[in-house]
């Protein structure tokens, strides 16, 4: 949704270009200027423009316990008079702050990162891969409606609606690590005045904005719990499609730690989405809805990949059973594959188990299922290998020293299509796993940019095409690779971690994981002509 601020009384090349000294309570001061992180004049601090206070005489609008009526709140945001700060301008932080600064026309993001301040003030998105981020970045800085900045807390004096969209990581004990969360809430704490409101995207502990951020937030900034608003409003969007998750795609969740905050964030995100907004009962239960449906996916794909391994017993495609399994509304099986990577599926059960006295069996096998995806996959490999040379069972792994010298081929190693992320693939931990059995490893990925963190060799994808490898594993199958020369390829065997590659017509041999390998290997005719008779 898109919402043309009311700019018409601004004079031109100054109106939106202001700094944000002059858009909050102007008691506090002006803040020191951010130190080259603009390519404009430092302003006049007496200065503003119409969504500033000093034109009016008024305060920015505050909506938070306000007492003007809901269509007059509305007005005000659109409007541009309830500045906005977002903090944090990643791959999920820019997008966000990009569709509420064409909604409101006065949004401010703050980032620590230097270079990423630079580029979001010339104009210029730094995410990749995401449909109309770049237009939308040039877009709203080029009229006003975006700037940045490298300190939070200068962010925060300018902002009387706060969004808070930063990581949230893990411990060494796979605790929930909530400290840049707290950096970012400490900062929010030097400017926080009463009729503020924060909202929280980042995924965080069910109880965090309850026990921790609301409490903290009053303690750093002096004011009593009740005067301020907070509210968990959590980011519903992937990688390669943010814009279109943030505006329509799926209905916006929220829940306050109190009713003036529900409603305070129900009033915003209603003029963000052209989708519902789902005020639920409090912020707890808005966290664990984000956290469950993670939670979800990871159980889903651990039994999906725990019913790949029945495939050799079985004799079957696992997948193929899969998909006519549900046809039937109530199967949603996932499909199996090499692991669970991203910062999102796999971190999200320790926000259960680990934060919470509960005995979580289910989740707790769940995750230990999907972690030893990487090592059963190498043990697919060294099965593969056993079977073309005619030797081993491939029912288990074959001898150790099968791996022994072997040249491997690994395409894709980021932990999903088409998106340059890395954190926490299951590549890195099955690319390990042949290194430490004898093989040499060469490593191809035309979406990644940095492949250094890898025990293997990277090679382009033409270098790849004309290796001679004993084997080769797609783990990640990118769209480019439809464009890879099979052909050029010395005859070899494969193994598919996702059944998405055709080598129908070429003289390589495929295996897929979670089928087994005697409808795919040296003796598959054999096979499918005796189960036909």
């Amino acid at each position: 949704m898109e919402h043309t601020h009311n700019s018409a009384d601004t004079e031109p090349n100054a109106s939106n270009t202001q700094t944000a000294e002059n858009t909050k309570n102007t008691e506090k001061g002006p803040p020191a200027t951010d130190g080259g992180t603009t390519d404009e004049t430092p302003s006049d601090p007496t200065t503003t423009d119409s969504h500033s206070v000093g034109e009016t005489g008024q305060e920015p609008h505050k909506l938070y316990d306000s007492p003007v009526s809901r269509a007059d709140q509305q007005r005000a945001f659109t409007d541009g008079e309830v500045p906005v700060a977002v903090y944090g301008l990643g791959k999920m932080g820019l997008p966000i702050a990009g569709v509420l600064a064409s909604v409101t026309g006065n949004v401010v993001g703050a980032d620590v990162d230097p270079e990423v301040v630079e580029r979001v003030n010339a104009g210029d998105s730094h995410v990749e891969g995401e449909p109309g981020l770049d237009e939308l970045v040039a877009k709203t800085v080029a009229d006003g409606s975006l700037r940045a900045v490298s300190d939070p807390d200068q962010a925060a004096e300018a902002a009387s609606v706060h969004v808070i969209i930063v990581p949230t990581l893990l411990t060494e004990s796979n605790g929930c690590d909530l400290a840049i969360v707290d950096a970012v809430v400490d900062s929010i704490a030097t400017g926080l005045d009463a009729g503020d409101t924060v909202f929280v995207e980042s995924t965080v502990p069910p109880r965090t904005c309850a026990d921790h951020i609301a409490p903290r937030l009053a303690e750093k900034s002096g004011l009593e719990p009740g005067t301020f608003g907070v509210a968990f409003c959590p980011e519903r969007t992937s990688s390669g499609r943010a814009l279109r998750d943030i505006r329509e795609a799926y209905p916006k969740v929220v829940g306050g730690v109190d009713e003036e905050s529900t409603r305070v964030a129900e009033l915003v995100y209603g003029e963000v989405t052209d989708n519902d907004v789902i005020p639920v009962r409090d912020a707890t239960t808005a966290e664990a809805t984000k956290v469950f449906g993670g939670v979800y996916r990871d159980v889903n794909i651990g039994l999906a990949n725990e019913f790949a391994r029945y495939a050799e017993t079985m004799g079957i495609d696992v997948r193929e059973a899969i998909d006519a399994s549900n046809t039937q509304p109530f199967s949603r099986i996932l499909s199996p594959g090499p692991g669970v990577g991203g910062h999102c599926i796999p971190v999200y059960p320790y926000f259960l188990l680990e934060e919470f006295s509960v005995d979580s069996p289910i989740i707790r096998i769940a995750r230990a299922v999907n972690d030893d995806m990487p090592a059963y996959t190498v043990d697919r490999v060294r099965a593969m290998l056993a079977a073309e040379a005619g030797s081993g069972d491939t029912e288990t792994s074959p001898e150790a020293g099968i791996l022994d010298g072997a040249r491997v081929l690994v395409l894709g190693v980021t932990y999903r299509p088409g998106v340059d992320e890395l954190r926490n693939s299951p590549s890195y931990e099955m690319i390990e796993g042949l290194d430490k059995r004898g093989a040499t490893v060469d490593a191809c990925d035309p979406v990644a940019t940095d492949l250094s963190g890898f025990a293997a060799n990277p090679v382009t994808m033409s270098t790849a095409e004309s290796g001679s490898y004993d084997a080769v594993v797609v783990m990640t199958p990118h769209d480019e690779f439809s464009s890879f020369a099979w052909d050029e390829l010395d005859p070899t065997v494969v193994l598919d971690t996702h059944d998405a590659v055709d080598l129908e017509g070429t003289e390589h041999r495929e295996y897929t994981l979670g089928k087994a390998m005697a409808l795919d290997g040296p003796n598959a005719a054999d096979e499918t002509s005796t189960t036909s008779r």
